[in-house]
Parts: structure tokens; C-alpha cells; sequence
């Protein structure tokens, strides 16, 4: 009995030291078996988009996994990948377990994402025209739009365009430069001849210094294309977008080179009519008209400073550039005007009439698109001197006129109509305002009555001389109230209105004459 006890306890003592050895072997041998504390879930399997990827101990790890995995899939693109990356996970509480290597892990991660990739967006630009925006692949097709409106103008290739990023922005925006190839083709070998400039430079000045200038023949310019830009402001955003969202670089070239319109203001100054704006701005006259509430016909009064709205064909891309341009041609003297302090700026005679000079010039000519802008003269030679036109002209200001009652409705205007009553004119010289009679009428602007009272077929009248030179004429009024000889102001009652002579009912019939004759009273009222 006691030998088989002695035994028992050799045999455990034994099992013992064998079970400790075989722990020291297996942590050495198999790093990967890891013996837990029960001291909780230590034992997790990971699932990506609900499909096991393996099990590792900490929870925490699966975010560096799950990046590394991200990475493999994004580091050979520069494309936007979107894929979907829900991780889960079920823990167990073990005594031993077995971990899967980081590696395996990673591996199981990456095959998974790229089965789930939902949508891929492309590296790509977004050029932004004041309101025009436009999305393309490339750098390569940003440069081939911004290049294609210079070359439309750049008929030689004596400019380049380029994009660099713009260092004062925060965002990654790209700023466009249009640069001459001979100036960049002199910055490449700049530093190759930067001491040989400073000589030719020092030696330059000391001729230069001794030698007179001389005047350049017309054979020493270089004719054409001098300078060209963009008159519109260009930015270009890198962005990811979705290939659907992209624009093919030949429709994009279209869209900007070709014309559109767009609406421009033109302010009207002295000596401008409907017919002479629309001739400047090459817009038909009615056109005009239909784009300013304004204006209602060909006789709408305009005033100097008023801004009328008109259409100009213009591309989306504004290029101005400057050329250089050898002309011969006819060309006019400006007006010497010689001032008269006793006439009002409505009057004016002619000294002596102009003739047209003959000349040839060198010109600097600025355009925006196909519009001149403006021409700088800097080499002139004058065939035959041309004679200018001096006109004499006062310089007071004339007297307003205005509507000569409140109220009432304009019942018939100035020209051709059908006679409304028997003995009417049918080529009516005033206006008609149908007014209730006894409707105050009052004097369109201060001047002298020259006539008051019957009028024939006018009824009762009132004849007013203004220091212009200008006569207004009021008829068909039912009492008179003032009297030949008087001086009345603008805005002074001097009738009252009514139906008198031939008249087909209650109004006031208002006439401006100009050197004796009836001229559309609505050019001249305010």
C-alpha cells in the first residue's frame, strides 16, 4: 500500500514537471498560442462587411489593420476609392486560443474591401469661368481649353499656356499664366548666360550712353501679336469626381469659344439718338427698345448719363490681347468747338466745314475678343493734312419743359392718324391729353404770352415764346387766364382746359414749335 502510494506521487510529480514542460516549449515553439487569463472575453473574431477575417486578441488592433488594408487598396491610385468597411466583431473567454497573424489578417481584410467598393471617383479639375464651371480629367485638358482660347486669336503660336498652383490660397487651386514661348525659352538657359548679360549690359549703356537714339523707320516694328490674357478671372480646383460628371475636352472647347450673349450696359452721352447707339453697338434700334422697359418707341427721350442695357456677342472666355498693326488710311480732325456765352447749348453754326487728311501709322490696338477697345498712335506720317470742322456753340443751358396738367390721358400722339372728328388734321402736330373740362393747364416752361384767346379752329388759346427760341401752343381750352405781354413761370396756371373749336371731346392739345415749325413735344418733355 505504501509502495503504490509512493508511486501515485512519483507519477503526479512527475505529469506536473511535463506539463510544465510542454508550456515552456510551446511558448517558445508557437508564439501564436497564447494562454489567457480568465478574466473576461479575450478572444475576438473580426468581421468586415459580415465575413470573418480572422481573430486577433485586442479589439483596439482592428483599426490599424483595417488601414493597412485600406492603403494596399488606394497606394497604386490616385483615384477616390468609396468602398464599405463595417467592422464587428464576437469575443470568447478561453483558456488557450490561437491568434491569426497580423499579415493573414490584413490579407483577408484587403480581399474583402475590394469586393466591396462601391464607387470610384477620379482625380480630376474643375475650371471656374465668373459663372461658366466646367469639369475635366486632366491637367493636360485644363491646358488644352485655356490654350484653345488664346490660339483663337493666336493665329502664329507665340504664346503658351501654363498652370501652376496659387501659393496664397489654402485650398489646392491652380492659377493659369499665358507666357510667350521666346521668353520661356530664354528663362532655360538664363543661368547658362546670366555673366554674359551683365557684360552685353554694362557694354549696351555705354553705347547707348554716346550713341543719340534713332527714330525707327516703319520697317524696324514688329508687326502683330504683342501681348495677350484672359479678361476674365480663372481658377482651376483640383476635385474627385465621378466619370459621369466629366465634360469632354472638345465640347468644353466649343462652349468656350464659341459667342454668347450677355447683356452690357451703354451710358448715353451728349449728342447720342436710339438710331446713332444702335449703329455704334451694332444692335438693331428695335432690339434696343425691347431690351429697356424704359424706352416704349423710336421717339423715347433719353438723357446724357442714362444707361441702356444691350446684348453683346461675347464667349465665354474673355481673351484681351494687344497687336501691333500697320494702317493707311483717311482720317478727320477733331471739332474745334468755339464757345458762345449768349446762346444756349441747343445752338450751333458751322465756321468752317472739315476735309479728310490721308496718313499711315504704326498703331498699338487693344481688343477684348473682336471689339477694339482702344488704339495708342506711335508712329505717324501724314500723306495730306487734314482739315478740321469749327463749329460755334452756346453754352447756356436751355429752358426744361414739362407736362402742362396733372394727370389726364395721352388720347392721341404726335403724327399720321385718322381724323376723330370732321375738320381734324389727320397729321396731327401735338399731343392730346383727355382732361375733364376746367382742368388747370399751366405754362410748360417760363417765357412770354404772345397770344391769348380765340384761335379758330383751335378754340381758345395760349401762345408762349421761350428764351430758346422755342413756342408752345395750348388749345381747345375753355377760359384763358392770362394775357398778351405777360412773363410766366414754368408750372403757372394759364388756362383752364375744355372742348373748344374742332374738338371731339374734353382735352388739351399741347404744340412745341422749333424756328416756326411743330417738332414731337414728348423728345422734349421732361
Amino acid at each position: 500500500m505504501k509502495f503504490i502510494t509512493r508511486r501515485y506521487k512519483r507519477l503526479k510529480i512527475r505529469n506536473i514537471k511535463l506539463a510544465v514542460l510542454a508550456a515552456l516549449i510551446s511558448l517558445f515553439f508557437f508564439p501564436s498560442l497564447t494562454f489567457f487569463e480568465p478574466t473576461g472575453d479575450n478572444s475576438f473574431t473580426i468581421f468586415l462587411n459580415g465575413q470573418a477575417v480572422g481573430v486577433i486578441a485586442s479589439v483596439s488592433d482592428s483599426e490599424w489593420l483595417l488601414r493597412e488594408a485600406r492603403r494596399r487598396i488606394a497606394i497604386d491610385s490616385e483615384e477616390l476609392i468609396l468602398m464599405d468597411s463595417e467592422v464587428t466583431y464576437e469575443g470568447d473567454e478561453l483558456l488557450w486560443g490561437e491568434v491569426d497573424e497580423n499579415e493573414q489578417v490584413v490579407d483577408n481584410m484587403t480581399e474583402v474591401l475590394r469586393s466591396s467598393v462601391r464607387q470610384t471617383k477620379l482625380r480630376s479639375y474643375t475650371v471656374k469661368i465668373n459663372e461658366y464651371m466646367v469639369n475635366l480629367a486632366s491637367k493636360e485638358e485644363v491646358t488644352a481649353l485655356l490654350q484653345a482660347a488664346v490660339d483663337k486669336y493666336d493665329m502664329e503660336g507665340k504664346y503658351e499656356v501654363g498652370i501652376s498652383p496659387d501659393i496664397e490660397r489654402e485650398l489646392s487651386v491652380l492659377t493659369p499664366q499665358v507666357q510667350a514661348r521666346e521668353a520661356l525659352a530664354l528663362d532655360e538657359t538664363a543661368t547658362v548666360m546670366n555673366v554674359t548679360a551683365g557684360i552685353d549690359t554694362v557694354v549696351s549703356d555705354l553705347f547707348a550712353s554716346v550713341e543719340p537714339a534713332v527714330e525707327k523707320d516703319f520697317g524696324d516694328y514688329d508687326l502683330g501679336l504683342i501681348s495677350i490674357n484672359y479678361g476674365d478671372t480663372v481658377e482651376v480646383v483640383e476635385a474627385y469626381l465621378a466619370e459621369e460628371e466629366l465634360t469632354d475636352v472638345n465640347d468644353a472647347i466649343r462652349e468656350i469659344t464659341k459667342e454668347q450673349e450677355k447683356n452690357e450696359i451703354y451710358e448715353v452721352v451728349s449728342g447720342d439718338t436710339l438710331s446713332e447707339i444702335a449703329i455704334k453697338v451694332n444692335i438693331p434700334m428695335d432690339k434696343i427698345i425691347e431690351m429697356n422697359e424704359g424706352l416704349e418707341d423710336e421717339h423715347s427721350i433719353i438723357h446724357i448719363g442714362e444707361e441702356l442695357v444691350i446684348t453683346v456677342p461675347e464667349p465665354a472666355l474673355t481673351v484681351e490681347r494687344s497687336e501691333e498693326l500697320y494702317i493707311e488710311e483717311d482720317y478727320e480732325e477733331e471739332i474745334i468747338y468755339v464757345d458762345n456765352d449768349d446762346w444756349f447749348t441747343t445752338q450751333m453754326r458751322t465756321l468752317q466745314e472739315p476735309s479728310a487728311g490721308h496718313r499711315r501709322i504704326i498703331a498699338v490696338t487693344n481688343y477684348r475678343n473682336d471689339t477694339v477697345v482702344s488704339r495708342e498712335i506711335i508712329k505717324e506720317e501724314i500723306t495730306y493734312q487734314a482739315v478740321p470742322k469749327i463749329v460755334e456753340r452756346g453754352t447756356k443751358i436751355p429752358p426744361t419743359y414739362i407736362k402742362p396738367l396733372s394727370g389726364g390721358r395721352l388720347s392721341s400722339g404726335f403724327g399720321r392718324r385718322n381724323a376723330p372728328t370732321r375738320g381734324a388734321s389727320s397729321n396731327h402736330k401735338g399731343l392730346d391729353w383727355a382732361t375733364p373740362v376746367g382742368t388747370a393747364i399751366v405754362a410748360s416752361a417760363t417765357g412770354t404770352v404772345v397770344k391769348a384767346g380765340w384761335g379758330s379752329g383751335y378754340g381758345y388759346v395760349v401762345y408762349i415764346n421761350h428764351a430758346d427760341g422755342r413756342q408752345t401752343r395750348y388749345a381747345h381750352l375753355s377760359k384763358v387766364l392770362v394775357s398778351v405781354g405777360q412773363t410766366v413761370t414754368q408750372g403757372e396756371r394759364i388756362a383752364l382746359s375744355g372742348n373748344t373749336g374742332v374738338s371731339s371731346g374734353p382735352h388739351v392739345h399741347l404744340e412745341i414749335l422749333i424756328n416756326g415749325s411743330q417738332v414731337n413735344p414728348l423728345q422734349y418733355l421732361d
